[in-house]
């Protein structure tokens, strides 16, 4: 009688288990990499830093992009008006040229109507009507103020003079609870006109001087609308540098 041999049973783990243990190691090698990647290394990414602060590689690389722009030889940019005026340097400013620049920019963008510049014993004054600065019993800049204070801004940027913005009302009372009265306003408004002027063009606070006269400084009397509005400005006094410190703005 024939007897079945039994079936010979292989030691060691079964032949799925090599492949699973090659595939979980594969995974963890990936994943080493991936985190020795993410891990920046301190000195190499200092040095790479220094490399970049040493050489300015914008300056030598040339654009890959072709411009054609205007010409070297040709100037057709828009021109700043205060950029041609003949200022002198620090402490020998030119101040007729600079009213004569000021007035050339007033006419040219018709605001003589509204902003008047002239020149008497402490220096350039620009005289600005409220409508064109701020609406009626308000101390915020309207918009259509801040293209001729950005000029201002400009001009005073390459000039070392002292300036004392004035605040001036009409004589009509008010009485809320942001301006208790002709003073508080007349002093924000000419605030709001410093604050402006330095802050958009990073010029010293100190430069500069705040000064609310309300409607004690009439230039005509309150006795019609037209004189009302005439009443309602604000000076921007720019300091003749020749003038003792004391009198610069006295008057």
């Amino acid at each position: 009688m024939l007897r079945r041999r039994p079936q010979k049973r292989e030691s060691g783990a079964p032949r799925w288990m090599v492949t699973f243990s090659d595939m979980v190691t594969l995974i963890l090698v990936f994943f080493i990499l991936l985190f020795s990647m993410s891990v920046v290394d301190a000195e190499k990414f200092r040095a790479i830093a220094e490399s970049f602060q040493q050489r300015n590689i914008f300056e030598y690389l040339p654009s890959a992009i072709p411009f054609d722009g205007l010409d070297k030889n040709t100037d057709e940019s828009p021109k700043n008006p205060f950029d041609d005026g003949n200022f002198g340097g620090q402490g020998e400013v030119d101040m007729d040229e600079l009213v004569k620049e000021v007035q050339s920019f007033l006419e040219a963008n018709q605001l003589t109507d509204v902003i008047s510049a002239t020149k008497d014993d402490r220096g350039v004054v620009l005289v600005l009507q409220e409508r064109i600065l701020f609406e009626t019993g308000e101390a915020e800049i309207i918009s259509e103020a801040k293209p001729f204070l950005d000029k201002v801004g400009s001009l005073l940027k390459a000039i070392p003079n002292t300036v004392e913005v004035e605040g001036h009302t009409d004589s009509r009372p008010i009485s809320n609870y942001r301006y208790p009265s002709n003073w508080e306003l007349s002093g924000a408004r000419a605030s709001s006109v410093i604050r402006y002027i330095a802050g958009n063009h990073q010029l010293e606070q100190s430069r500069f001087i705040a000064t609310g006269y309300g409607e004690t400084r009439p230039v005509v009397p309150n006795t019609s609308e037209e004189n009302l509005q005439l009443n309602r400005r604000v000076v921007i006094i720019i300091s003749d540098p020749t003038t003792p410190d004391e009198d610069a703005f006295n008057f």
